[in-house]
């Protein structure tokens, strides 16, 4: 069993920036692909980044260009860097943990942009 604990999240104007921290209670957090999900008031679940245990980076074209993904496999914790927020990015977001088909997620954040 995985543990993912999210943080960082927080009220914003828009135009601004945010970094999500998620840290992994696991001794074999290098072999994790980790991801991040959003989901906003009303809506499904959203997967908006994902970093593989390579450090290969993928992004929802939502977000592309203003986010970034990134780990630190000596912390155990993944980062998601959000700049130039918008009001639609508003919502709780979910860390994930991937591995040999085994998935887990974190209680979420949330992520307030005003206008």
């Amino acid at each position: 069993q995985v543990q993912l604990v999210e943080s960082g999240g927080g009220w914003v104007q828009a135009g601004g920036s945010l970094r999500l921290s998620c840290a992994a209670s696991t001794s074999i957090f290098s072999m994790y692909a980790m991801g991040w999900s959003r989901q906003a008031p009303g809506k499904q679940r959203e997967t908006i980044a994902g970093i593989t245990s390579g450090g290969r980076t993928n992004y929802a074209d939502s977000v592309k260009g203003r986010f970034t993904i990134s780990r630190d496999n000596a912390k155990n914790t993944v980062y998601l860097q959000m700049n130039s927020l918008k009001p639609e990015d508003t919502a709780v977001y979910y860390c994930s943990a991937t591995n040999l088909g085994s998935n887990y997620w974190g209680q979420g954040t949330q992520v307030t942009v005003s206008s």
